[in-house]
């Protein structure tokens, strides 16, 4: 939405020149002297609700220029993760047949979902609007550089939603592709030169994943998953999700010693849960992608909406509607979530002469109101074909897509704006 001068008219030219003039020494000061991005305190980050900043934006402002939506304005900031979800009559930019990167059990559409009022719904922040995705204006951002996904399913699940948007202006090209289930991937954009990959890296840190003769995961906290670490000088920014492994039985190694184990009964090993190992993974991670001035994005903890009910039950995560304002983090979200913030906040305050671009993507409080947004049972095509059974899978962790996960992308699209400015 630029600001439009009336055709010959002089006199209001001067005054806009005068006061912008006015202006910029302030813009300036404001740029130098307080940074939306600081560390947290302590006590933002007992506070459900720690944030990132958004500038204000009006749905109006689709056309306004290049010029007047990259210069920095002193519209007020907002707090993203306070708000709540609206009915939006837009709905999503892609669909689950216009866009083929979508994993085959998230594309509930095509699954036979039957409703589709969960894709029509957006975040709305309390004192602001998050804009629209614009898949030329990410691109314009990310021109020339590499963005890198590391984690686990999530991590894909959020990469997978970022390629269909980005999929409606500039078809990808897919160079390269290992592992099974495509958990090793490399696109390229040729008309921005723009990389995007997918590392799969379930903890960050190195370890072994349990399989048919190890009944356990294996973490070694103290040193980074060489899958991902020895391509780290090729990313210029990386996003990095994890969380749900480590709720799974392990054992934890730190400097060649055991350290202890998750629900490990039946071994000579001293159980010590997993949060203070989620922690160390955590830590090892940003200290190391966060060197070199490279651009650094946690997204935090995704909540599973099972809501205590068996996983193969009929009926979990049936909804169709978002919760209403109210539901708060608890238990295990809050948890992971907290870790996730204090740790982003310690390694900022450790590198702050180093100038590091690091910040959470704090997600965990507004996607928690979404349990509409999970495949469910259509995870699997048409689950109900052949009637209702007594049991059937569900999916109630991942993210139909499209669906609330693209609302994490559009969130991510102010934070690397703003490093840009």
């Amino acid at each position: 939405m630029g600001l439009k001068e009336q055709p010959n008219c002089l006199s209001q030219r001067k005054i806009s020149v005068f006061i912008v003039s006015a202006f910029i020494p302030i813009a300036l000061f404001r740029l130098c002297f307080y940074n939306p991005f600081s560390a947290i305190d302590d006590t933002i980050l007992q506070d459900s609700t720690a944030h990132v900043v958004i500038t204000s934006y009006s749905s109006s402002q689709e056309n306004e220029t290049q010029e007047s939506y990259d210069r920095i304005k002193e519209d007020s900031l907002c707090d993203y993760t306070k708000g709540k979800w609206v009915k939006d009559e837009m709905g999503p930019l892609y669909n689950g047949s216009s866009c083929g990167t979508i994993k085959d059990g998230q594309n509930c559409f095509r699954h036979g979902r039957p409703d589709s009022g969960y894709l029509y719904w957006k975040w709305k922040p309390n004192q602001c609007d998050i804009p629209r995705f614009d898949a030329n204006r990410f691109l314009d951002l990310m021109r020339d550089k590499h963005l890198a996904f590391i984690g686990d399913s999530m991590a894909r699940n959020q990469l997978e939603s970022l390629i269909c948007l980005l999929s409606t202006v500039s078809s990808p090209d897919l160079v390269y592709r290992n592992g099974e289930d495509n958990k090793f991937r490399k696109w390229r954009f040729e008309s921005h030169n723009v990389t995007v990959s997918v590392y799969w890296s379930p903890f960050l840190v190195a370890g072994l994943e349990k399989s048919g003769n190890l009944d356990h995961n294996v973490l070694h906290v103290d040193r980074v998953d060489e899958r991902w670490g020895n391509d780290l000088e090729r990313f210029d920014t990386v996003v990095v999700s994890v969380g749900h492994w480590f709720l799974h039985p392990a054992v934890y190694h730190e400097s060649g010693s055991v350290l202890g184990c998750h629900s490990c009964e039946a071994r000579n090993c001293t159980e010590i849960g997993f949060f203070d190992i989620f922690r160390k993974a955590i830590r090892t991670t940003l200290k190391a992608v966060a060197r070199n001035r490279r651009e650094v994005i946690l997204t935090t903890f995704s909540p599973s909406h099972f809501e205590g009910r068996p996983w193969d039950s009929l009926g979990a995560c049936n909804m169709t509607e978002p919760y209403e304002e109210g539901k708060v983090l608890e238990g295990l979200d809050l948890e992971m979530r907290r870790i996730e913030m204090e740790e982003v906040a310690a390694v900022r305050e450790e590198d702050k002469g180093a100038e590091v671009r690091l910040e959470a993507l704090d997600v965990t409080a507004i996607s928690v109101l979404r349990p509409d947004g999970h495949p469910g049972p259509y995870m699997y095509e048409f689950p109900f074909k052949n009637g209702v059974p007594e049991r059937v899978h569900n999916d109630c962790l991942h993210w139909c897509l499209p669906g609330p996960v693209d609302t994490w992308n559009e969130i991510m699209i102010e934070m690397l704006r703003r490093w840009r400015v």
